[in-house]
């Protein structure tokens, strides 16, 4: 049986990633799909960067085996880290007083993160800085992004200067360009890279600020229609946030599900071009939409557990997404390559 290609959009979301991460082993074991293109932010670029340099490794077992080793590798590196671990990498990008060491091992690490930030940026700490990110994707067991086999990979950043997107395809993908879509401007420095467009270094921050994660790349005419979305910000909450911290999540999630939306509304506007044979000889591709999600699990969540993952929470978000990707298939695995099994117009009434 000729298998079902498909193309992956994965969110960003810090460690909520984790999510991504369970429904990619679920699905590498299914032989029947194939996995053309992959088009991921922030977490999701780290997610794609793993999976592609997995498979770019050779064909069936051997590429799929290298992808999970990938996944492993990293999410055990974000697993490994604690509340007081937290602190600890955090005073040595901005060294303090021991007493005010001692003072922050007391509290809530997020809450002395969060105003620490507002007070002190990553150019503070002079020679001291280093992003840890870059020693994870270097350091994976199977790290070559540019074998030239294996699905095509897209990651997004923002340019710092203009606020638009950037897309990293093909030899473009390095490390720095993972690390410039993972860039939290309060955590990290900004990322510089040539752009041949301009002529000059350009500074990036997380690509979730611009597209998260881009759709369009995945239109090429090269790749499959079906292009499956694994979501990290919950779509809808019922509840109408009354606290601080409740608002600034709900604020976090909308901002970053933005771009996505976009993206969304502009398919569903070609969609019904289709349906009316209004695209006659026009070369518009009629995407298939489908998306993986647990809206229930990631609003029990809140936004700071993206930056301080408690303890477990890793391991729970993993068997979430396998059962996530699971549903999936059972439902709606019929309905690849034939149909979409997002009612587009129904997310937009």
């Amino acid at each position: 049986m000729e298998p079902k290609r498909i193309n992956l959009a994965l969110q960003g979301g810090g460690a909520h990633g984790a999510f991504a991460w369970g429904v990619i082993e679920r699905l590498l074991q299914e032989e029947r799909i194939e996995i053309a293109g992959i088009s991921g932010t922030s977490a999701g670029a780290l997610n794609g960067a793993a999976l592609a340099a997995g498979l770019a490794c050779g064909p069936g077992k051997i590429g799929r085996d290298a992808a999970r080793e990938n996944l492993d590798y990293i999410w055990s590196q974000i697993a490994q880290v604690s509340d007081n671990r937290v602190v600890r990498w955090m005073h040595s990008l901005f060294p303090v007083p021991r007493a005010l060491q001692r003072l922050t091992e007391m509290i809530s690490p997020f809450a002395w993160l969060e105003g620490f930030t507002r007070i002190f940026s990553p150019y503070d700490c002079g020679p001291f800085y280093s992003n840890p990110l870059a020693a994870i994707l270097r350091e994976m067991p199977h790290p070559d992004l540019t074998r030239g086999r294996g699905p095509r990979l897209f990651v997004s950043a923002t340019n710092v200067r203009t606020g638009r997107i950037r897309v990293f395809g093909g030899a473009e993908v390095t490390v720095d360009a993972i690390l410039a879509s993972a860039c939290l401007p309060t955590l990290f420095r900004a990322v510089e890279i040539p752009d041949p467009a301009t002529g000059r270094r350009e500074a990036y921050w997380d690509g979730g600020f611009s597209g998260n994660p881009a759709l369009f790349p995945l239109f090429a005419p090269d790749l499959p229609r079906d292009v499956v979305i694994v979501t990290i910000n919950p779509m809808l909450r019922d509840m109408v946030p009354h606290s601080p911290m409740e608002i600034q999540d709900r604020i976090n999630e909308i901002s970053f599900n933005a771009s996505l939306l976009r993206e969304l509304r502009a398919i569903n506007f070609v969609k019904r071009l289709h349906d009316e044979d209004r695209l006659t000889g026009r070369p518009m591709k009629n995407v298939l939409i489908h998306m993986v999600m647990d809206d229930f699990m990631m609003g029990s969540l809140s936004a700071t557990t993206k930056v301080v993952p408690k303890p477990g929470m890793v391991a729970e978000l993993r068997e979430a997404g396998r059962a996530a990707a699971e549903r999936f298939l059972q439902y709606h695995g019929q309905n690849l390559g034939q149909r979409d099994s997002v009612n587009l117009p129904a997310l937009f009434a």
